[in-house]
């Protein structure tokens, strides 16, 4: 009886051995088929991986962008080409400007000097007639009126313009009539076109 009870109970410890060989079994194929099926899509992925990476010939969308870059590089060439241009006129305009501040300085100065110089004129030209006018009319009148007949009109006009009047009629009585005439035409008339408002 005993030797049936060990054998009975050694059954179903083969039989519980047996299934947990069974399970074990079943679990290292499953996960053998698991780690395969993996292997199998990471072979199937990797060709289209490696096509992914390699551009294809027939995808337009790179040559697009290809040509879109090499536009882009052009327009930076031509906008770095023209700020250059710019660039240059600024510093010839500058150049120029400081040339025509140096001209204008210097204009001015010549224009001042030429002011003084003309103003010296003026000023020696009206003190060397009032010294020739004190001249006529400190002469006598005979010999004052003789120049003076010699003279042309217009000339001896301004100097008997200039003169006090009585020595003016003095020098005016010994002149001939008709010159007397045209010189008090003429000191008549200075003064005609002169504007009056």
């Amino acid at each position: 009886m005993i030797k049936a009870f060990i054998r009975r109970s050694a059954r179903p410890a083969r039989g519980a051995l047996f299934t947990i060989s069974l399970l074990l079994i079943g679990s290292a194929v499953l996960r053998i088929g698991l780690s395969a099926s993996e292997a199998i899509a990471l072979e199937k992925a990797q060709p289209k991986a490696e096509a992914s990476d390699a551009p294809e010939s027939g995808c337009e969308t790179v040559g697009d962008l290809n040509s879109m870059l090499i536009a882009f590089r052009e327009r930076e060439e031509r906008i770095a080409s023209q700020e250059l241009q710019i660039k240059n006129r600024m510093q010839a305009l500058t150049v120029a400007d400081e040339k025509i501040e140096q001209k204008l300085a210097a204009l001015s100065k010549a224009e001042s000097e030429l002011r003084a110089t003309l103003a010296l004129a003026d000023s020696a030209a009206e003190t060397d007639l009032a010294q020739l006018t004190t001249v006529y009319e400190n002469m006598k009148p005979k010999d004052a009126s003789a120049l003076f007949e010699q003279m042309a009109p217009e000339f001896s006009a301004g100097f008997l313009g200039r003169m006090k009047p009585a020595s003016a009629a003095s020098i005016m009585a010994g002149l001939s009539a008709e010159r007397a005439y045209s010189i008090s035409v003429i000191l008549a008339g200075r003064n005609a076109n002169v504007p009056k408002e």
